[in-house]
């Protein structure tokens, strides 16, 4: 039997087609456009995400004995407010998760509303990128538009909604939206009433290994996939990474440098960081999770080598890098503004420390140390709460240079390690799918089975003594600029 991953990323949807026993059979990639209509906006089109995803699943299996085809799930990039009509029409491009537009209602939330009343309700305050400040933008911006909807949904949810036709989210993706009273499970009354939404334009709830129907008869034709195909809920695309590295349980960790950069440690146990500078959400296992998330991680070097200095190899750039932690040039990551633990979408990133000797090198290693540091800021809240993580997996674009990971290691001082399958939250997706159809009893089963570590970076003492003397330079400079914003 087959089971299919559907990352539904920010630049592109991978589709991960995997065999019973964990081996991946193919993988697809489909990219969409990304808009920027105003400074500090992002949208995309759903039904680009649609689209593609359609011409990525008949890709994806048209070599394959598409008969065996267990299930689908989900690794959906979150936060973003997809909003449908009475019809079904969706009514406005996505909103997505680092946009930066909803500054004055995240004011609103946490100054007016409150940080204590806010956590209380849903274990979190307010981010730009969440969706609750969204909504409320909308319905201050948009009024004729937030009328008119009916059915509010997350991105990976709309692919599931269309797949199966049932308005659906998961724990772990529902976490995110500010609407959702993590420690119990359930919408949130309090920010239901405060958002102006009611139950019945909300999703209903599912694990993220549940089953929540079977593919539509006429998507099933279009696709030549059998109508008895399940469509599993799934996960957002960090818990799905997390699932697909095996960090699953209680106290382990996982790293992932995609588009945005995330710290994520598992807990059989709900907790919640006092100052919330970490998020307290459901995790993909039936458990729950903290996360730190810093807005810009890969797409950092991706702007950093395409945009500025017009190149995309990555490896001749980085094999000029030689003297780790030595490095004068800082970089502050905050392209898109920043979630944790500064909670400032106005911050945005600098270079600090060039001098006539600077070269193009000393530019690019400060950009792959400044996410570092920018992870080892919420590595540092976690520790601060008492939690002991003595290693890490790592997944996602970054994942795959052997310097990054090296940076990554010596920063943190931890041993950083590498899995066999470095898909992420494809791969977790399709974990996800395989324990829907009964495959595995259950997902830490499945994720303890499947997931393998092939190599291990090992931090050097002397290595990480000179990072920690250029994070304690790090730190100070946020603090010290952030006035500038």
């Amino acid at each position: 039997m087959y089971f299919i991953g559907v990352d539904l990323g920010t630049s592109a949807v991978k589709l991960l087609l995997m065999e019973e026993n964990g081996r991946i059979a193919n993988v697809v990639s489909k990219e969409y456009p990304l808009s920027f209509p105003h400074p500090g906006w992002s949208e995309q089109s759903p039904e680009d995400w649609w689209k593609q995803s359609v011409a990525g699943l008949k890709e994806l299996t048209k070599d394959f004995d598409r008969t065996k085809i267990g299930g689908i799930s989900f690794g959906g990039q979150m936060h973003g407010l997809v909003v449908l009509d009475e019809n079904d029409n969706v009514i406005r491009p996505a909103i997505l998760w680092n946009d930066g537009r909803t500054g004055k209602e995240v004011d609103y939330l946490n100054n007016v509303i409150g940080k204590d009343k806010l956590s209380a309700y849903t274990a979190n305050i307010a981010f730009a990128g969440f969706t609750a400040p969204k909504l409320l933008w909308m319905k201050e911006n948009e009024p004729e538009l937030f009328a008119k909807i009916v059915k509010i949904m997350l991105p990976k949810d709309y692919l599931a909604y269309r797949l199966s036709g049932v308005h659906c989210t998961d724990v772990s993706d529902a976490s995110g939206m500010l609407l959702f009273d993590v420690k119990n499970k359930c919408w949130s009354k309090e920010m239901m009433e405060i958002c102006s939404v009611r139950e019945d334009q909300l999703a209903k709830i599912f694990e993220s290994y549940d089953v929540v129907g079977t593919i539509l008869p006429e998507v099933a034709k279009e696709l030549d996939f059998p109508e008895t195909v399940k469509i599993i809920a799934g996960a957002g695309d960090n818990a799905a990474a997390a699932i697909g590295t095996a960090t699953v349980g209680d106290g382990k960790c996982n790293i992932s440098l995609g588009t945005s950069g995330t710290i994520f440690i598992s807990s059989k146990n709900f907790c919640v960081d006092s100052n919330n500078a970490l998020h307290a959400f459901a995790h993909a296992d039936g458990h729950y999770h903290l996360m730190g998330c810093m807005l810009s991680a890969a797409s950092c070097n991706k702007w950093w080598m395409g945009d500025i200095i017009g190149t995309n190899d990555y490896a001749t750039e980085q094999g000029k890098i030689t003297k780790l932690g030595e490095n004068n040039v800082f970089f502050l990551p905050y392209l898109m503004g920043e979630r944790s633990p500064h909670n400032n979408p106005d911050a945005r990133a600098m270079f600090i420390g060039m001098s006539m000797d600077t070269t193009r090198a000393d530019m690019t290693q400060a950009v792959l140390e400044g996410v570092a540091f920018g992870i080892r800021d919420s590595f540092e809240v976690a520790r601060s709460l008492g939690i002991k993580i003595e290693k890490t997996k790592i997944c996602g674009g970054g994942a795959k240079s052997p310097l990054w990971k090296k940076i990554m290691a010596n920063v943190l001082g931890i041993p950083v390690e590498v899995i066999e399958s470095e898909e992420g939250p494809g791969y977790g997706g399709a974990v996800l799918a395989a324990v829907g159809c009964g495959v595995y009893a259950s997902v830490e089963e499945a994720a303890t089975k499947l997931v393998k570590v092939v190599g291990t970076e090992v931090p050097d003492p002397a290595l990480v003594a000179k990072y920690e003397e250029r994070y304690n330079k790090f730190k100070k400079l946020y603090p010290t600029v952030k006035e500038l914003f």
